[in-house]
């Protein structure tokens, strides 16, 4: 009986070692592997490149100020006094008593369901004022420029007032008792066209003193420049 001897080649299909072993699968090369097109290809041209996300742009040109927003880097708006916000709640707390109280007084002699509904109307579009006051006192504001006095108001319809110093007339200051109860007053610009006359209200009085007196002395002086 012959066999295989000892040390010898094993036969095909099987590995040295166990009989019936499978071979052992060749080692993988190491490295990365050439792409089609891609940078370790051959045939990669000079033009060739990963794709990628676009670069992000630079220096991108900012949006160009709206009509009610001139000149928005040299332009220093100033507020009003927030005690404004008092002023015209308490206007508006008379006006809705003298409505709430005809409405009830109706309501309670005739019964009527329109009285209550009226009632009821009236209360809404009282809380809807209060909301809208105090949004419209914050957009109040005004800007001294070397030429002219910029006024900016309004919360639904925004209006922006330029009021050149050469076109002033006379500019006086005025204050009703509640404005006089909060310690404020206006400031009324009166000009050639009575159109364009320009107001700021709620100002300190010292703040209104010194605006008067400056815009009258702008006036003068671009007045007789002409």
């Amino acid at each position: 009986m012959t066999g295989d001897p000892v040390g010898g080649p094993p036969p095909p299909g099987q590995s040295a070692g166990l009989p019936g072993s499978h071979p052992a699968p060749p080692p993988e090369p190491s490295g990365p592997y050439p792409c089609p097109g891609g940078p370790e290809s051959p045939g990669a041209g000079a033009g060739s490149f990963a794709a990628g996300p676009p670069p992000a742009p630079t220096g991108a040109a900012p949006f160009p100020p709206g009509p009610l927003e001139p000149w928005p880097d040299t332009v220093r708006w100033q507020p009003v006094s927030p005690n404004l916000i008092w002023v015209e709640l308490l206007r508006l707390a008379a006006v809705l008593g003298v409505l709430l109280l005809g409405l009830a007084v109706g309501w309670a002699l005739s019964g009527h369901w329109l009285f209550g509904g009226a009632l009821g109307a009236v209360v809404l579009a009282g809380a809807w004022r209060v909301v809208t006051i105090v949004r419209a006192v914050h957009a109040w504001g005004y800007a001294e420029r070397e030429n002219d006095l910029l006024v900016r108001h309004g919360l639904l319809v925004r209006r922006l007032s330029i009021v050149p110093y050469s076109r002033m007339q006379f500019v006086d200051v005025s204050a009703g008792p509640l404005e006089r109860a909060f310690d404020l007053a206006t400031v009324q610009l009166h000009t050639a066209a009575a159109a364009s006359d320009a107001r700021v209200p709620g100002l300190p009085p010292a703040e209104a003193s010194r605006l008067r007196d400056r815009l009258t002395a702008l006036g003068e002086d671009r007045a007789e420049g002409l």
